[in-house]
């Protein structure tokens, strides 16, 4: 509820039959990872065909839309815009035309030297048609289209030019390929279903497809997805792996399997770790939902105070963060969240939450459990404190945003107006995604980069 805004979501799928149907479904099940736009491309034996426009999927993507168009090979997405605007003309999948065919690709992550290569290729002549990190890749990878017969080759040298994150899905005419960047910072999965296979962010979509989870795409690797079998071209040398921890503690479903561990899992184990690191005498324990519940669960089975809801979610309010004012975002959050008196009056409230950036809607919820007839409230965080930016793909992108840069924790728990404030520790969450913390992202909230950004710590410097 109080975290930062989602990254993109994407998928693509070759099968022997349709996709259309499937690629569809599989965005609806990623749908949390970006509400601003939708978009799929399908190859129909001889054309790609696109449809994407700015909305939710089952808008953009409706039964009449979808009526026009199928092939057994497509990419689709979903976006919650961090580099570019937020225009129909930046939905994905982006599609270029190259000398092997239409080119279309679905991009989660954000490219850190983005405007470095943009103006590079701007003063060699080149144009373009978006603000989008997103059409650069197009563009850089039609252009090694071009001097080599192989997507291969050209897809590796294009990687070759790239920093930051990206989990692509790639069509090029009727083949797919899926490619994530050499840290492993955003998420892919592969999975297999009756008559094909499927690259997706997240594993739960498989589920909604009857599909089975074959593995991760590794940091660094290029695999073609066919109906019937995956190849794989992995990249030479050592692997700096730096998976963001974000996608664990917040933005994943909880029902999905990332690099081995189950998002449902490390949230109940953060709860855990954060009772027996941060205890309080309360008389139950409830979650902010629903960011918060897998996190309050494990406080209550650790800690061994009752969990209990104390919100009613009104699930049919828009979301508060596109609002155009704080005061209108603050209203909205007392139209979303209900406190349930009978649950809350007279007792002592430990509520638990994944992070806190700026702590205004937090302060809200206090004051609607307070005025609710609780007790006393104490806050649990399920995230070290916010103190760096994400050049990821994380809309967190300076420092004035985040409030544990300019107050203490007491200070931050006097401006949310809790009884007491605990986060988690750095420690505990390494412990708590059983990853080793040099295969992690833990950028925001140690301030060191697993890439170079200038004017900010390198981890390999």
């Amino acid at each position: 509820m109080a975290g930062p805004k989602h990254s993109c979501g994407v998928v693509g799928m070759n099968a022997t039959y349709n996709v259309v149907p499937s690629l569809q479904r599989a965005l609806l099940v990623i749908q949390h990872r970006g509400q601003e736009s939708a978009g799929l491309s399908v190859f129909d034996g001889k054309y790609v065909q696109t449809i994407k426009n700015n909305g939710l999927v089952d808008a953009v993507l409706n039964e009449n839309s979808l009526r026009s168009i199928s092939g057994n090979c497509g990419v689709g997405h979903v976006r919650y815009s961090t580099t570019g605007s937020h225009g129909a003309i930046n939905a994905q999948p982006l599609t270029v035309q190259s000398v092997k065919g239409t080119v279309a690709i679905a991009h989660n992550g954000d490219i850190t030297n983005y405007h470095a290569l943009r103006e590079n290729y701007f003063k060699q002549g080149w144009s373009f048609l978006t603000d989008s990190d997103s059409e650069i890749i197009a563009r850089i990878l039609s252009k090694h289209l071009y001097s080599t017969d192989e997507p291969f080759a050209a897809i590796r040298e294009m990687m070759s030019e790239l920093d930051g994150a990206y989990a692509l899905a790639i069509m090029i005419n009727g083949r797919l390929f899926g490619v994530r960047d050499p840290h492993g910072i955003r998420p892919l999965c592969i999975g297999k279903t009756e008559g094909g296979h499927i690259i997706v962010s997240e594993s739960a979509a498989l589920i909604s497809l009857g599909a089975e989870f074959v593995r991760d795409v590794e940091p660094g690797e290029i695999v073609e997805i066919k109906d019937d079998i995956i190849l794989s071209d992995k990249p030479k040398g050592p692997i700096n792996k730096a998976h963001c921890m974000f996608e664990w503690t917040y933005f994943a479903r909880p029902d999905s399997v990332m690099d081995g561990r189950c998002v449902y899992d490390v949230r109940k184990k953060i709860g855990i770790i954060l009772a027996r690191e941060a205890p309080a005498d309360v008389d139950l324990v409830m979650p902010i939902p629903d960011s918060g519940r897998a996190h309050a669960i494990g406080y209550s089975v650790e800690s061994g105070v009752p969990y209990e809801e104390g919100f009613m979610k009104n699930r049919f309010v828009g979301r508060t963060f596109i609002l155009p004012d704080q005061s209108a975002r603050e209203n909205a959050v007392a139209m979303k969240m209900n406190p349930i008196r009978s649950t809350i009056e007279g007792k002592r409230i430990l509520i638990v939450d994944d992070s806190i950036v700026r702590g205004t809607t937090l302060m809200k919820l206090i004051k609607l459990l307070r005025s609710a007839g609780a007790k006393e409230v104490h806050v649990r965080i399920g995230c070290p404190p916010v103190i760096a930016p994400c050049y990821y793909g994380v809309d967190m992108k300076t420092r004035d945003q985040f409030i544990a840069c300019t107050h203490t924790v007491d200070q931050i728990r006097q401006s949310i107006g809790a009884d007491s404030l605990a986060y988690i520790s750095i420690d505990g969450l390494v412990e708590a995604l059983e990853i080793p913390k040099e295969d992690l992202c833990l950028a925001c909230v140690d301030g060191i980069y697993p890439t170079r950004i200038d004017g900010e710590k390198y981890r390999y410097d």
